[in-house]
């Protein structure tokens, strides 16, 4: 019965989260990275922003970019994965409720995926191979 419901595969739960980590992690830099060390995708942005009804789009759209990038950090290395999973969700709820709505199932996925992937991080941790195990107090 174990190798019906593939049971084994339980001990490389860690593994991947880790990579799972690092592929959404590397997903949120290369989104958002282009923004932070271009001015003139960040102004691209900003009128993205203001183009869906943002307000004050040229604090919004830093704030939102840099939030992916550090949570994009945050991720791959496993450092308060808990925070940058909450910090993901919200800013993916705010994107599929103020750009996203209005398009069809297909249109929400990649946003929407992000929303439940930080609920994940949010309630899973980093797991073992997070700097978050290191620095987490050991309970019995």
């Amino acid at each position: 019965m174990r190798w019906l419901l593939l049971t084994p595969l339980a001990g490389f739960g860690d593994l991947g989260l880790l990579l799972l980590r690092w592929v959404t992690g590397a997903f949120l830099i290369y989104q958002s990275h282009d923004n932070i060390f271009s001015t003139e995708r960040m102004e691209e942005f900003e009128h993205f922003l203001v183009q869906f009804g943002f307000v004050a789009p040229e604090i919004m759209a830093p704030l939102c970019v840099w939030a992916q990038f550090l949570c994009g950090i945050a991720l791959i290395l496993g450092l308060l994965t808990r925070w940058a999973g909450l910090v993901t969700t919200f800013v993916f709820i705010v994107a599929v409720w103020m750009v996203h709505w209005p398009q069809d199932f297909p249109g929400w996925w990649p946003a929407l995926i992000l929303v439940f992937l930080g609920i994940f991080f949010a309630t899973a941790g980093g797991g073992r191979y997070a700097l978050d195990a290191l620095i987490a107090p050991k309970t019995r």
